[in-house]
């Protein structure tokens, strides 16, 4: 058999009738030959490929057809065909033209035309239908040699299908293969966290080198292919490339982030925003925790095995579920004239919430920052009333009603540990806290460096108080250390008593003259020292200043 390029374009009435034609062997002249080879150069871009992935855009309510014809003269002509919906939901079909088996019996002319008709009609048939968003893929197997239509069509919108083709079922898969049970557990629900495992893919095991899983996870709906997430991707105001395949590599730090290999090129991107698709591949690991979830919400998890060489990949079945309801945060009840000093965990980024009832109109709250950063944010039944970063000492005067209700939230703005100490009172000249200078900088003069002595100064105040100047011989290697660590709210009762040096009281009404300086002697030579100072007030509570490190010359 000999098929014309021409049947290919023809419209479906007139596509069976000349399949009868062309079914009767017959010479073909030259001219014919070369009229089809025109035919076939003009519209090849209608054939489907066979071995190939290709991608087909369709138009809302217009069907899109495509044509293949098996190998003419193999006994069984194995085939199949995989399509992926890329957004909505479409329907396609499979309808095959075979040719009739010979050439009509002689007789009367009115017998031969119905019995052509009833064998036309014979030689077509639909052999698949489907509707819906799923991958789907039909194998077949033919003894005959026949044409083939495929038509597809987008009943919602405009939108886009991948299609696979191939006639060569023995040298392997163009896509990753699924386990006989394609599901995934979840394993462990936590407030901010989803464990989840699922069975190994037979690629993985049989080419771990290429193949990879690659989770995706979202607040709407579960993705039936890796093609349908990326397009819910771009959607979403991402800028991605035009080919995408998820892969995994060696350099990322953050295992939130996610390599994208498009076409050679490499980019990253990170986790979106809530709503959107969060993308993570964890190469040939078949368990992951999800973590950065956000309490009492749900998520839907899809698994993907993506083989990075063919940019193919398959879809595990996608599952939900739903992280616990976070605790209420436990609130502690400040007292009047009582300190609390509150601990705060940087990497864990919540808020500790303290509160405080009124028992006269004017309120004073009183911050003093030890370590850290640490943001403060107070309410009043309810309605901001004050919110900033905290640095050294800091006082709040707010007045309102009797048995007015405040609360004050805490949380720590960096990843180390921060910590603060808290003060609620009614009266503000009762203060435990020590009046403050306007800086807390020590300053050191190096004109005035010996080999054996430095000199230091600090700011004092209008107010009569304690100073206590406190030294530590410290190694180059443990500066940075030692003062990342200094707790400010701590006093001298966590020093050793070698490291004392003096303690003295003074102050100036005026403040332009509320400068003390203090020269250290019996120091080392070419020796680093750590200097601090201590400042009491009324009821003892101490305030450090900013630690200073200098170093005594070396040479005199």
């Amino acid at each position: 058999l000999k098929m014309s390029w021409l049947w290919l374009y023809l419209p479906l009435h007139l596509l069976m009738a000349t399949w009868l034609c062309h079914s009767i062997k017959a010479p073909t002249t030259s001219s014919q030959q070369s009229f089809k080879s025109n035919l076939f150069n003009f519209y090849h871009s209608l054939l489907l490929a066979d071995g190939k992935e290709t991608t087909i855009h369709l138009l809302k309510d217009i069907p899109k057809r495509y044509y293949f014809a098996l190998e003419e003269g193999r006994a069984l002509a194995p085939f199949s065909i995989t399509v992926t919906p890329c957004d909505v939901p479409i329907e396609w079909s499979i309808l095959v033209y075979k040719s009739p088996p010979g050439r009509a019996a002689p007789g009367d002319h009115d017998t031969q035309e119905v019995s052509k008709s009833h064998k036309a009609s014979s030689m077509v048939s639909t052999i698949f239908n489907y509707k819906g968003n799923s991958v789907e893929t039909y194998m077949g197997m033919s003894s005959h040699s026949a044409l083939y239509l495929l038509e597809f069509l987008s009943m919602e919108r405009d939108t886009h299908i991948t299609v696979y083709l191939t006639t060569d079922t023995t040298s392997g898969h163009l896509y990753p293969e699924l386990p006989g049970d394609p599901r995934i557990d979840v394993i462990g629900i936590g407030h901010t966290t989803v464990t989840l495992a699922w069975k190994h893919s037979p690629s993985v095991l049989q080419h771990s080198e290429g193949i990879q899983y690659c989770l995706l996870v979202n607040e709407k709906h579960n993705y039936k292919s890796l093609c349908a997430a990326e397009t819910a991707i771009r959607s979403s105001g991402m800028k991605l490339p035009p080919t995408v395949a998820l892969s995994l590599s060696p350099y990322l730090l953050e295992p939130q982030q996610v390599m994208i290999l498009s076409n050679s090129e490499l980019s990253i991107i990170n986790k979106v925003s809530s709503g959107e698709v969060r993308q993570v591949c964890m190469g040939t690991k078949n368990a992951y925790t999800v973590p950065n979830l956000s309490p009492s919400t749900q998520y839907y998890f899809d698994v993907f095995i993506v083989n990075l060489l063919t940019n193919a990949s398959a879809a595990y079945t996608g599952t939900f579920a739903r992280t616990l309801e976070e605790p209420e945060p436990k609130v502690t009840e400040l007292k009047d004239g009582k300190v609390i000093h509150v601990v705060l965990d940087g990497k864990k980024q919540k808020f500790y919430s303290l509160q405080y009832q009124a028992r006269h109109k004017k309120i004073h709250f009183t911050f003093q920052l030890c370590r850290g950063q640490v943001q403060v944010h107070i309410t009043r039944n309810g309605k901001t009333v004050a919110s900033e970063n905290l640095s050294g000492l800091r006082y709040f005067s707010l007045k309102g009603k009797l048995l007015d209700t405040y609360s004050v939230q805490l949380r720590s703005t960096e990843e180390s540990n921060s910590s603060v100490k808290v003060l609620a009172s009614p009266h503000f000249h009762k203060r435990l806290f020590p009046l403050l200078p306007e800086s807390l900088k020590i300053k050191s003069f190096s004109k005035l460096r010996t080999c054996r002595s430095v000199t230091i100064a600090w700011l004092g105040t209008q107010e009569e108080s304690k100073y206590c100047v406190y030294k530590k011989r410290i190694e180059e290697n443990q500066i940075w250390r030692e003062l990342q660590s200094a707790d400010r709210c701590s006093g001298p009762e966590s020093r050793h008593k070698s490291e004392k040096v003096l303690c003295k009281y003074f102050y100036d009404l005026n403040l332009q003259r509320a400068v003390t300086t203090e020269t250290i002697k019996g120091l080392e030579a070419g020796t680093l020292y750590l200097f601090d100072v201590y400042l009491f007030g009324p009821s003892g509570i101490p305030v450090r200043y900013h630690s200073k490190v200098v170093k005594t010359r070396k040479k005199c």
